[in-house]
C-alpha cells in the first residue's frame, strides 16, 4: 500500500461567509434528526432496551438530543463474548485491510464535517471552531493511526546475525474496553476505538453518558464503511451497573480509559487483580487530567501573554484536561498581567453554542453544580476579578471567573475544576514559579512565556509535564505534531497522536528462522 505523507487536517474559517453559511444549514439539517432512538449494537444487531438515558443539549435543556438503549449486564456480556469470538479472526486480517476502514472513514467525515460539528454543538455545546476542531482531530485519528499500523507491520529494525532470519512483529492483545470521555466526545473516542481496532483488537465501547449520540453516530459510520460486525460493540449503560462489569471480565485484555482521576485510579486498582480463569496481565492505557498552569517571566510580551492564558483558561469553558486553570507570573510584571487577564475575559460573551458564542454552557447539571461550589470556594481564597457565578440562560451557564492573589496551596490551585475558572498567583522569581507550577499531583500540560533562553532551558529541564509549550497557550495538540499525555495522575503517559501509542495496544513477537 502506497500511502501520501501524513497531514493535519485544516481547520475551517469561520470567517468566509460561505462556511457560515454551510454552518447554519448543517445545523438545521442536524436539528430536524434531534430525537431519535439509538440502540445497543453487538456483532452488528441493534437492540433496544427499555431503559434509556436522555441526552440533552446543555445549552438549552428543554432540547431533546436522542434517547440512547441502556445495556444490562446480560448484555455486556454478549458485547464481551462477541467481542473475543470476533477477536479470532480480526487480528489475523491483514493490517493494511484493518487500516482501510479509516481511511474510509475519514473520508466521509471530512465530507460531512459541518454536520458532525452540528452534532458536537448540540450534544456538548462546543462553538462552532472548537467542534471544527474536534471534528478535524478525529479526522487526524483515523489518517495518522492508519498510516502507524502499516509502519509497523512493515520490517521492523534488528541488529542482523549471520545465518539466522530474524523478525520482530506487533500483534495484538484481544479484547479491549474503551471508555471515552465526554470532553472530546469524537475525536478521542474515535482516537480510542480505531487505535484498538486498527491493531487488530476488537472492542466493547462504552460512551461516555453524556455523549452517547455522537458515538452512535460513529459506531453508524464504521458500520457505513463495512467494518465487519463485532469488531466495535457499542454498549451504553451506567458505569455502577456495566462498567465494573466489563473492567473485571476474565476476558478483557485491556482498557483503554479517558477521564477523571478517581475513576482512572479505581479501573487501575481493579484490573490488577487476576480473575478466575484469566492468563493475561490487563493493560491500563489512561488519561486522567490535569492542573494545567501558564509560567509569565518578566522579559516576554505581555499581551500575548494574557490572550493565551484567556484562550488556555476559557476555551470550551475550560472542560479540557489541558486547560490552562492556573497562571503563575513574576511578581514585576504581575498587576499588568492581572489587568490585561481581567480585561480580556470581561469582554468574553456568553450564549448557545449554535449561535457560535465565544462562551457556552457547561456539560450538565453535576459539572454546573460542581464549579459553582468552587467558585464559592475561590472567593474565600483570592480577589474575585471577573465573572463569579452563573450566567443567563435555558441551560448550565456559567460566567469566565477569574481569582487573583491566590495562594500556591489554595483549592483554586491545586483541584481540577473542569470549567470556566482561573486562578492567578504571584511568583516571587522564575525558580519559585516553576516550582509552583510542579506543586501539583497532576503534570499533563504547560507553558511558559519568555523571550530569556536561560529561563526557557531552565523550564525544558525542570517542569514536570508531558506538554510542555514555549510562548503559546498550553491547549490545542495536533495529531502527530503534539503526541498528547502526561505523568503522575495525568495518566500512563500514553501520548495519543504520537509515533508510539500504537505499541500500547500490541504486543511484540520476536520469530527467529535459523538457515
Amino acid at each position: 500500500m502506497t500511502l501520501v505523507p501524513y497531514r493535519n487536517e485544516p481547520f475551517t474559517d469561520f470567517k468566509l461567509e460561505s462556511n457560515q453559511q454551510a454552518m447554519k444549514e448543517a445545523l438545521e439539517r442536524v436539528k430536524q434528526q434531534l430525537g431519535k432512538t439509538y440502540p445497543v449494537v453487538i456483532n452488528g444487531q441493534k437492540i433496544s432496551t427499555l431503559k434509556q438515558g436522555k441526552s440533552i443539549n446543555p445549552g438549552d435543556v428543554d432540547q431533546l438530543i436522542g434517547l440512547v438503549s441502556q445495556a444490562d449486564v446480560a448484555l455486556a456480556e454478549q458485547a464481551i463474548t462477541t467481542a473475543y469470538a470476533t477477536f479470532q479472526e480480526w487480528q489475523h486480517v491483514s493490517p493494511d485491510e484493518r487500516a482501510s476502514y479509516l481511511f474510509r472513514a475519514a473520508a466521509l467525515m471530512r465530507r460531512r464535517k459541518f454536520d458532525y460539528c452540528a452534532w458536537l454543538v448540540y450534544e456538548v455545546g462546543k462553538n462552532w471552531a472548537e467542534a471544527d476542531a474536534d471534528v478535524a482531530e478525529a479526522i487526524d485519528f483515523l489518517e495518522f493511526y492508519g498510516r502507524e499500523m502499516h509502519r509497523l507491520s512493515g520490517p521492523q529494525p534488528l541488529t542482523p546475525l549471520e545465518g539466522e532470519d530474524n523478525r520482530l512483529t506487533y500483534i495484538p492483545l484481544g479484547v479491549g474496553v474503551v471508555i471515552p470521555p465526554w470532553n472530546f466526545p469524537l475525536a478521542i473516542m474515535a482516537g480510542m476505538a480505531t487505535a484498538a481496532i486498527v491493531s487488530g483488537n476488537t472492542v466493547v465501547l462504552k460512551p461516555a453518558s453524556t455523549s452517547p449520540v455522537i458515538a452512535a453516530k460513529f459506531v453508524e459510520l464504521m458500520e457505513e464503511v463495512g467494518l465487519p460486525p463485532g469488531v466495535i460493540n457499542f454498549v451504553p449503560g451506567s458505569g455502577a451497573e456495566i462498567g465494573d462489569y466489563i473492567v473485571d471480565h476474565r476476558l478483557t485484555r485491556f482498557v483503554s480509559f479517558t477521564g477523571s482521576r478517581d475513576v482512572g485510579l479505581r479501573i487501575n486498582e481493579r484490573i490488577a487483580k487476576t480473575g478466575e480463569g484469566q492468563i493475561w496481565i490487563k493493560r491500563l492505557i489512561a488519561e486522567m487530567g490535569g492542573k494545567d498552569g501558564i509560567v509569565v517571566d518578566e522579559s516576554t510580551n505581555l499581551e500575548e501573554a494574557a490572550t493565551a492564558i484567556v484562550q488556555s483558561a476559557f476555551g470550551f469553558q475550560g472542560q479540557k484536561c489541558s486547560a490552562g486553570s492556573r497562571a503563575i507570573i513574576h511578581q514585576a510584571v504581575y498587576d499588568e498581567v492581572v489587568k490585561l487577564v481581567e480585561h480580556k475575559t470581561k469582554e468574553l460573551c456568553i450564549g448557545p453554542a449554535d449561535q457560535n458564542y465565544g462562551i457556552g454552557p457547561v456539560v450538565d447539571e453535576n459539572a454546573y453544580n460542581k464549579i459553582l461550589e468552587y467558585i464559592e470556594i475561590g472567593k474565600t481564597e483570592g480577589r474575585l476579578l471577573a465573572g463569579g457565578g452563573a450566567a443567563e440562560g435555558n441551560g448550565y451557564y456559567i460566567q469566565p471567573t477569574v481569582f487573583a492573589d491566590v495562594s500556591p496551596t489554595a483549592r483554586v490551585m491545586q483541584d481540577e475544576i473542569f470549567g470556566p475558572v482561573l486562578a492567578l498567583c504571584k511568583a516571587d522569581d522564575f525558580k519559585q514559579a516553576i516550582d509552583i507550577f510542579n506543586n501539583t499531583e497532576y503534570g499533563l500540560t504547560g507553558a511558559v512565556f519568555s523571550n530569556n533562553r536561560e529561563h526557557l532551558e531552565y523550564a525544558r529541564q525542570r517542569m514536570h509535564c508531558g506538554n510542555l509549550y514555549f510562548n503559546r497557550k498550553c491547549t490545542g495538540a495536533l495529531v502527530g505534531v503534539h503526541p498528547f499525555g502526561g505523568f503522575n495522575m495525568s495518566g500512563t503517559d500514553s501520548k495519543a497522536g504520537g509515533r508510539d501509542y500504537l505499541l500500547l495496544f500490541t504486543q511484540g513477537k520476536l520469530v527467529s528462522e535459523k538457515y
